[in-house]
């Protein structure tokens, strides 16, 4: 996303744009984003060999994160830079080395008077150990020049950390790893920052992890603007950021990252990103002020003033006057024997983001924004767990350690021994109570209107409620619609209304003053793909974009409706109206309710869109591309036999079962091994090779939820067998 707009930005200012990039699922490395593509691997002898023959006036590394970064400086210290009288905009190699060498980074701040960690280089094992030593344990290790945290990790004595060492002086570049004394339990806060050459520097937005330090912030649930902080501790981290931002000189956009005391105004300065980063990608579409477009134009010499957004110019600090959470995906739905603990290294592999006037709306919509089976801040596999064996799994940070809070709460657990135990701060914990608290009203009051909007308004999903209600659903939505119970579209404008402006960028809330304008243009709606996750990821956001060109080539108002604030769809630049929201039948219906479009797609949005298409349907929206019937045939294994069997086309022998009685019996006529997967899914999840009838019992118990809506296909296992596919259309 940021890449794209980069491009884009610089184009608009009339330059020559070449891309290097190896990705061909982006909209990044499509011919209309930059002039010139070139689809090579991103090392020194490719991007070398190019900039040779090429000769650009200069490269901007900034925004291709820490791969563009380390590429540059390696071309820098090599010469190719010089050779080729090539300039490096945005951040100069020397600040790229200040903020991301350690050693000097740590002499940085402690010449501009900021506080940092107590912390050794080392370069060999036996140095990471003296180092340990000296500084006392436990230690957090972060190898240089890497990404993600990847390589890093908490030790809490010698034989933990020459485990990690190891692995991490082979990842950093430069052969370095800081040994840093551990700040586990502080407050983590970020500042997105950006500057101009005239020494002009704003803050974008911050953000607070609601997961407190020892958890990477992007496995982290994380809010915006910060939730915790007094005005003083605000303002002075703001300071902080800015002060380093102009001592490091960059030119473009900055992360800065601190550790807070709860207990105190102490604070340390954690790392500096000296580029766009993920962080970034939050934070622009969070404020709605796009961050690489603007960091683009300041690293060709542009002040923050020059520049227009769509209501102010880019030195204006963006306001916002609601609240955003994201939360991660992880992929342990795939990798259901990998450890769910999380530390310092990234585990996550995309993330939703939400909206809301308040924390707890904004976090119940966050949460069905996920897709992993549940549309509220419960978990089912948490009811069984006895109170104790709760309190010990809250101890580590996991991907579902809230929903085990949750639980918790339900069942009166003291807020302060959670505290004590997870070292979030009370201020969530009492959001998450508030939460729970209304739960029991729902409960108790079946049917009532009144509790009916209390609850929407607190950002509680229809299937939720209808589960308590024990109702469906469509029952649910048809209540609200008959009692004229529906949300409103609040708009992102990076200045909370204080101008008068119309930026065509929404999201939902249960409020009375509705800013979408409805046009009498004739509309279609695009169905994004939600979360990155293992089997879909940004290939699936390039078929989005597209939609979205032609249908506005078309004469059609073109509307994007996507939670993934990692995508190019999700820039309210690229469609006619954007919508952030939660993609459910629920959030999708109430859009439509309001557009009317004459149809939307759903084909291109993976299968996040392609589940949404027969609820959708069944309720009188109209598909647009392929029918429910197409995709059925398609998609449900019971079907999809049936179609090959007319077409007499060969296949394995196998049949689609809804009970574990049938599996059984099935495996047993077919002869193991059996290959078993169910309908409706993503790039093979939960797709097993089983052997005996012990390990099939086991799956078909745990593995999938196995009824007549969702049957399972077991499919005799063919060995060694050639696969070829083809593409038509």
């Amino acid at each position: 996303m940021l890449g794209t707009q980069a491009c884009l930005a610089l184009k608009e200012e009339g330059y020559k744009v070449i891309l290097v990039n190896s990705n061909p699922a982006t909209i990044m490395t499509d011919t209309s984003i930059a002039d010139k593509v070139y689809m090579e691997p991103l090392t020194i002898e490719y991007i070398a060999k190019i900039i040779r023959y090429e000769r650009p006036d200069a490269i901007l590394p900034g925004i291709g994160g820490q791969t563009g970064l380390n590429i540059a400086m390696q071309l820098y210290k090599k010469g190719v830079l010089q050779e080729c009288q090539v300039e490096l905009l945005g951040t100069s190699s020397e600040s790229i080395e200040k903020a991301e060498d350690r050693e000097k980074f740590k002499t940085l701040c402690q010449k501009l008077g900021e506080p940092v960690l107590e912390s050794i280089i080392a370069t060999s094992i036996e140095e990471g150990i003296e180092a340990a030593e000296k500084i006392g344990y436990p230690v957090v290790l972060r190898p240089a020049f890497t990404l993600g945290g990847t390589g890093g990790g908490f030790a809490d004595n010698q034989e933990e950390l020459e485990e990690i060492i190891k692995h991490a002086l082979k990842l950093s570049p430069v052969g370095q790893v800081l040994v840093e004394k551990s700040i586990k339990g502080y407050k983590e806060i970020e500042y997105e920052v950006i500057r101009d050459k005239n020494d002009t520097a704003i803050t974008v937005c911050n953000m607070e992890n609601l997961d407190p330090v020892g958890i990477h912030t992007g496995d982290s649930i994380v809010v915006a603007p910060s939730q915790t902080l007094t005005n003083k501790e605000y303002q002075l981290l703001r300071d902080s950021a800015l002060k380093i931002i102009r001592a490091l000189k960059i030119e473009g956009g900055c992360n800065v990252q601190f550790a807070l005391d709860p207990h105190s105004f102490k604070y340390y300065l954690i790392e500096v990103n000296p580029r766009v980063s993920r962080s970034s990608a939050l934070a622009s579409k969070a404020s709605g002020y796009p961050i690489a477009r603007v960091s683009a134009k300041i690293a060709i010499g542009m002040r923050l003033d020059e520049i227009m957004l769509a209501n102010t110019p880019a030195s204006f600090e963006p306001a916002l006057d609601y609240v955003v959470t994201k939360i991660a995906r992880f992929p342990f739905d795939k990798f259901t024997l990998a450890s769910n603990k999380l530390s310092t290294q990234m585990k996550a592999t995309g993330e939703v983001m939400s909206v809301g006037r308040t924390l707890e709306e904004s976090l119940l919509k966050a949460v069905r924004s996920l897709e992993i089976g549940v549309c509220h801040i419960q978990m089912d596999k948490f009811n069984s767990y006895e109170t104790e064996k709760l309190m010990d799994y809250i101890k580590d940070g996991r991907d579902d350690r809230i929903y085990a809070i949750a639980e918790l709460i339900r069942r009166n657990t003291d807020l302060g021994l959670i505290y004590n135990i997870t070292q979030i701060d009370m201020f969530f914990l009492e959001k998450i109570k508030n939460i729970v608290k209304t739960e029991k009203t729902l409960k108790e009051n079946v049917g009532d209107i009144e509790t009916l909007k209390q609850v929407k308004k607190l950002g509680f999903s229809d299937k939720y409620i209808a589960k308590i209600w024990n109702k469906t659903e469509e029952e649910i939505y048809l209540l609200r619609k008959k009692e004229n119970i529906k949300p409103v579209y609040k708009m992102i404008d990076t200045c909370s209304s204080e101008f008068e402006s119309y930026v065509p960028y929404f999201y939902s809330t249960y409020e009375e003053e509705n800013e979408s304008i409805v046009s009498n243009k004739k509309k279609i709606i695009v169905l994004g793909a939600g979360p990155i996750r293992i089997g879909q990821g940004v290939e699936f956001d390039y078929s989005t974009v597209h939609a979205i060109q032609t249908i506005k080539k078309a004469g059609y108002e073109a509307i994007i409706i996507n939670n993934n604030p990692e995508t190019v769809s999700t820039d309210y630049t690229t469609s006619d109206k954007l919508y952030f929201e939660p993609l459910t039948v629920e959030d999708v219906m109430n859009i439509i309710d309001l557009e009317k479009p004459e149809g939307i797609i759903s084909a291109l949005g993976g299968q996040t869109a392609i589940n949404l298409a027969e609820p959708l349907s069944k309720l009188g929206v109209k598909l647009i591309g392929t029918t429910v019937d197409a995709i059925e045939k398609a998609e449900n294994r019971d079907s999809f036999e049936k179609v090959m069997k007319k077409l007499k086309l060969l296949q394995p022998r196998g049949e689609a079962v809804t009970n574990i009685e049938d599996g059984i019996k099935v495996a047993k006529e077919i002869g193991y091994p059996v290959l078993v997967r169910p309908s409706y899914v993503l790039g093979g999840r939960a797709m097993q090779i089983v052997s005996n009838q012990k390990a099939l019992e086991k799956y078909l118990k745990t593995a999938v939820e196995i009824n007549k809506k969702q049957p399972v296909l077991v499919d005799k296992y063919i060995v060694r067998k050639r696969i070829r596919s083809r593409c038509s259309m």
